[in-house]
């Protein structure tokens, strides 16, 4: 794992990519920022009181050189922020709406994304999902042509190293919704030198059973194969024909996908999470995520159980995204 973080910060160093915190009181958060300004690998942003993180900082041990803090009640910029978001929102908050919602932390760090004032977000430890996620889809929304925002870990052990999709936001995706998926989560997949070979899976190979679930994971493969004809991408595949060669080869023979994907694509979030969750605790695996994809500037959710390791990491990631 230290190699992929190796090479992404190799990518993002010294490119003055700014990174806006928005959890400043967090310890684990002012531990990873502190050491992302003191190598010069991004600028990092937090979101505060400026007293009560200087001091928080200082009861660390920890410096803050290189780091900007905005307090969203002192922010000099605030009334720009505010006009932004009415305009946004198209009529779905007024003025002094606006002002009170931009007070909370996500929010205000959200705009700084949007505003160009940030090139994007990292926040979770100490917020949920939906606190995370909610700014971001209603004020930087979706990339052109994509519906829907997905979430992904890079699972990696040594020098193994794959995609599992959607492991973190959609419940119960539709066929286009998993086409989507693939095709966003093979991009994502080539940001961190994997070249995608994708699976769509199932507890099916090729027609092997028949029902609702798999017809939908098949009619997913072929908009994608429309949509994204250059991809290296097939199934339905239960798991073991998509990553054993000697499985593949019995029950999948024709297929571009020979046991040896990299990129997995599952049929509902319960799959994808309950998938990431056994490959990490009995495989051993290391899960960098989830990486939010699919919006037209990154902000990335923080798991409430990580440390500052997993800060910097998701923090590199992020920055990875922007450029």
């Amino acid at each position: 794992m230290a190699d992929l973080f190796t090479t992404v910060q190799e990518k993002v160093a010294g490119k003055g990519v700014k990174i806006v915190f928005p959890e400043g009181m967090d310890e684990r958060i002012l531990t990873a920022v502190a050491s992302l300004a003191e190598k010069n690998v991004l600028k990092p942003i937090l979101v505060g009181n400026e007293q009560e993180i200087a001091a928080k900082a200082k009861g660390l041990n920890v410096t803050l050189d290189g780091v900007d803090i905005y307090d969203p009640h002192t922010y000099e910029g605030m009334e720009d922020l505010v006009q932004a978001f009415v305009e946004r929102r198209k009529g779905k908050a007024t003025e002094e709406q606006a002002r009170q919602i931009l007070l909370d932390e996500n929010y205000f760090g959200t705009m700084l994304v949007y505003k160009g004032l940030a090139d994007g977000l990292v926040s979770g430890a100490a917020h949920s999902t939906a606190d995370t996620v909610r700014p971001a889809l209603q004020i930087i929304k979706t990339k052109e042509g994509v519906k829907k925002t997905s979430g992904v870990f890079i699972m990696a052990r040594g020098d193994e190293q794959y995609v599992f999709a959607d492991c973190a936001i959609n419940i119960a995706p539709d066929s286009e919704d998993l086409a989507e998926i693939a095709i966003e989560s093979a991009n994502t997949a080539k940001m961190f030198d994997i070249e995608p070979r994708v699976a769509m899976l199932s507890f099916s190979t090729k027609g092997s059973a028949k029902s609702d679930e798999t017809e939908k994971v098949a009619n997913a493969v072929a908009i994608a194969k429309e949509k994204a004809p250059e991809l290296t991408l097939d199934g339905e595949f239960q798991f073991d024909a998509a990553f054993v060669p000697s499985v593949a080869e019995k029950k999948a023979p024709g297929s571009v996908i020979k046991g040896d994907a990299n990129v997995f694509v599952f049929p509902s979030l319960e799959a994808g999470n309950i998938g990431y969750k056994i490959a990490q605790r009995l495989g051993n695996f290391e899960a960098v995520g989830p990486i939010l994809q699919g919006l037209n500037m990154p902000v990335n959710d923080l798991s409430r159980g990580c440390n500052a390791e997993d800060v910097y990491n998701l923090a590199l990631i992020t920055a990875a995204q922007a450029l």
